[in-house]
C-alpha cells in the first residue's frame, strides 16, 4: 500500500504517517523507486497507534504500548501499568476541569449581568489563587 491508501484505511492524515516514521514508530518498507510500501502489518500498527492516540496516551506510551503489543512474551502486568498511570492523569485533570468549572460557574452566577459596572466575574480573575 502506498501512503495515500494506509491514511485512508488507517484513517491518520499521511503527514501524521510521516511523522510516525520519522519518530520511528513505524518503519515501512521503500519500493524500489523509494516510495513507501506499507504492509498490512503496518497498517495494523497504524491503527493501534492511531487508537491510543484518541485514548490520549503520549508518544512515549504508545511506543512503549506498541513493543509489548508486538511482545508474544509479554506480562499484561507491564501493559496495565501503563495504562493505569494514563487513567491517574486522566482522573486528576478530569478533577481539575471539576474545580474549574466550578469556580467559573459561582462567577457567572454571582454577575448580575445587567448595565451596572461592578462584575464579580471580573473582580474573582484579578483575585490571587487561594
Amino acid at each position: 500500500m502506498n501512503i495515500g491508501e494506509v491514511a485512508a484505511r488507517s484513517g491518520l492524515p499521511a503527514k501524521t504517517i510521516r511523522y510516525y516514521e520519522d519518530i520511528k514508530l513505524i518503519r515501512p518498507a521503500r519500493d524500489a523507486n523509494g516510495y513507501r510500501a506499507f504492509s498490512e502489518a503496518d497498517l495494523h500498527k497504524l491503527t493501534f497507534l492511531s487508537r491510543a492516540r484518541a485514548l490520549g496516551f503520549t508518544i512515549e506510551d504508545c511506543r512503549a504500548l506498541l513493543a509489548l503489543w508486538e511482545d508474544s512474551s509479554r506480562a499484561s502486568a507491564d501493559v496495565k501499568q501503563i495504562a493505569g498511570e494514563h487513567l491517574d492523569e486522566i482522573d486528576r485533570k478530569i478533577a481539575d476541569l471539576k474545580s474549574m468549572r466550578d469556580t467559573l460557574a459561582g462567577l457567572v452566577r454571582d454577575c448580575a449581568g445587567d448595565g451596572r459596572p461592578d462584575c464579580p466575574i471580573l473582580t474573582g480573575l484579578s483575585k490571587p489563587r487561594g
